[in-house]
């Protein structure tokens, strides 16, 4: 048997139903093409934080954040019908800066590589 406290094992299941409300429940142009990266749960089961990445993007939108946020009573209740939980945590959204820390790892190496082949012919 895993070591996994229980709520990372609800905030997995809470982050797949998220993504799935959001491509086939919700067809709001104004949040257009995100991805669900991570959930974070309070201990609790009371708190939870939704990290996302916008496709295409290598910045977060203050705009999809605050329309997520307004959709958070939404899919608050979808989470009701869809998971056995005694309570439905608040959800809080969050942009991810993980992947724009990435892409510009990217970008730089890329560069570097430029740089020595440059160098080499």
């Amino acid at each position: 048997m895993t070591n996994f406290k229980r709520a990372e094992r609800v905030a997995d299941a809470i982050r797949k139903e998220i993504s799935d409300i959001l491509l086939k429940e919700i067809s709001d142009p104004r949040i257009g093409l995100i991805t669900i990266t991570d959930t974070k749960l309070s201990d609790d089961l009371r708190q939870a934080k939704v990290y996302f990445v916008q496709m295409g993007k290598d910045q977060g939108s203050r705009d999809i954040q605050e329309n997520l946020q307004r959709a958070s009573g939404f899919l608050k209740k979808e989470l009701g019908k869809r998971l056995r939980l005694r309570h439905i945590p608040e959800i809080h959204f969050f942009y991810d800066e993980s992947f724009e820390y990435g892409s510009r790892i990217d970008r730089i190496l890329a560069e570097v590589k430029k740089g020595e082949t440059g160098e080499d012919e």
